[in-house]
């Protein structure tokens, strides 16, 4: 079930959906008209604004609450995303198919957060995604993670590499200790130098300069 804070009672018919946009720091003031930031959000549809939010129990994390008067977020802006032709317990119903998805302890500010939620919300309701500069730094930090760990599996050695580099220094030391076996007798009085063995090199360690 949701956690419930308010409702109204309105006809149901084609009705607009709207994203109530917040701020989580004050540095937004700066980053927002860079396209960038830290922000909260939340779906208003009939008087009611649903979100998403943490908390470590295996339970939804989705709540309803008056809109614009999210506790402990500074308001920024509302933004029209389209309109539905849901009702009232339709739109409840979509949000409890989505409760099971978004548990308060799956919570994570860059994979499963508020504004992935709403995302989710606004297509199922109107068809149209939030705009993508509200989880813009998310993208970012996610892409970045993949983009290393892509360049981390693409370098490390193989064990067919290790195998191959292992096999021909087999190969030569074989072959240098035939030949030193098969050298002519008057060589023995020769000087001899310290011996040598070659071995395969063990793969150099990965040195990855990554920002994030």
């Amino acid at each position: 079930m949701l956690c419930r804070k308010g409702s109204r009672n309105i006809d149901a018919g084609t009705v607009p959906v709207y994203l109530n946009v917040y701020d989580l720091t004050p540095i937004n003031g700066y980053a927002y008209w860079f396209g960038l930031g830290v922000y909260h959000s939340g779906v208003q549809v009939y008087g009611i604004e649903y979100a998403f939010g943490a908390h470590e129990y295996p339970t939804t994390g989705i709540f309803e609450g008056e809109p614009k008067q999210c506790d402990g977020f500074t308001f920024r802006k509302t933004i029209f995303t389209g309109k539905t032709d849901l009702g009232p317990e339709e739109v409840r119903a979509v949000m409890e198919e989505l409760a099971g998805e978004y548990r308060g302890n799956a919570y994570n500010l860059i994979t499963k957060n508020c504004n992935h939620f709403c995302n989710d919300a606004c297509i199922r309701l109107t068809g149209n995604p939030i705009p993508s500069w509200i989880n813009r730094l998310a993208r970012i930090v996610t892409l970045n993670s993949t983009k290393v760990r892509h360049h981390r599996i693409e370098e490390k050695p193989s064990e067919e590499e290790k195998k191959k580099i292992t096999s021909d220094s087999n190969r030569f030391t074989s072959s240098n200790s035939s030949s030193s076996s098969s050298s002519p007798p008057s060589n023995a009085g020769m000087r001899r130098g310290r011996s040598r063995t070659r071995r395969a090199l063990p793969p150099s360690p990965l040195i990855l300069n990554s920002s994030s």
